[in-house]
């Protein structure tokens, strides 16, 4: 399979950056920092100035054991963010599975989905993204935000999150969304234990053969306080790490939240990725 996406990394150059903004009070890392437009503003502008390319736009929390927001209270903490931001020219993606959350972002200038569902948690949202023509970033999850790290377990983690790929990646096309708007991550964090993390980010050259990009989500996940005791605000050296870790194994684009750290780690791994033999 293979698409004709802007979002495969440029050749010869670096992978694409998406700055995280939570406009929310309980993410697991910033919660409650940017949920005024003017502070949210203030830190896309910054993040883009640092060198992110897109800024990810959420407003409701999907850390493990986060509680579901309303329809009105997600729509009115991310819509004047998005208009704000891309009323500046800034290229700009909204985590939701909500699909009116996702038309009104769309409306107000967002030019990505990203969904943790994989357009399955809204049964509208297939519908939304095949007609708006606009990008989709599908991840995988085991279960839902509330309950997806109580005890998850896998046979094949890699083999069944491809599998879900190729189930996800029919169901879009049935409906109409175009293959080169299509991402696909991994989930890294959702629904995973420790072992299944690592199984994932090692199997990456297996998910490339789908033809598709590759967006990674390992910004301060706990598997890396797992294994270095660090809590989540200071994780930028382990971030590091798995982002070069990321981007070698040819991760497209890197969501992260530290994004004059990781914009170095990100291009230093990418000189490197580009400097491979390959075949």
């Amino acid at each position: 399979m293979t698409a004709a996406s802007r979002w495969h990394k440029p050749p010869g150059g670096s992978a694409w950056i998406m700055g995280v903004l939570n406009c929310t009070p309980d993410s697991f890392s910033d919660g409650g920092r940017f949920t005024t437009a003017e502070a949210a503003r203030r830190h896309a502008r910054a993040m883009v100035d640092a060198g992110s390319d897109i800024i990810d736009v959420g407003g409701e929390s999907t850390r493990p054991g986060a509680e579901p927001v309303s329809l009105s209270e997600e729509i009115a903490r991310v819509i004047p963010v998005v208009e704000a931001l891309a009323g500046e020219g800034l290229k700009v993606s909204i985590d939701t599975s909500k699909s009116e959350v996702m038309r009104q972002a769309l409306a107000a200038g967002a030019v990505m989905i990203n969904d943790v569902t994989a357009l399955r948690g809204d049964e509208r949202a297939l519908q939304a993204v095949a007609e708006s023509g606009a990008d989709v970033c599908l991840m995988h999850m085991l279960g839902e935000p509330r309950s997806m790290q109580e005890n998850p377990c896998y046979e094949d983690v890699v083999g069944e999150v491809e599998a879900f790929f190729e189930r996800r990646l029919e169901a879009c096309l049935h409906a109409g969304v175009r293959e080169s708007s299509i991402i696909l991550d991994p989930g890294i964090g959702f629904g995973k234990r420790l072992q299944d993390n690592l199984a994932l980010i090692a199997a990456l050259p297996r998910f490339k053969k789908l033809g598709l990009p590759l967006l990674l989500g390992v910004s301060r996940k706990s598997f890396l306080g797992a294994i270095t005791g660090a809590q989540a605000d200071d994780r930028e050296f382990e971030t590091s790490a798995a982002v070069t870790a990321c981007v070698l194994g040819g991760a497209d684009i890197l969501r992260v939240h530290d994004v004059p750290t990781q914009v170095r780690a990100i291009k230093v791994a990418s000189a490197i990725r580009q400097a491979l033999p390959t075949g």
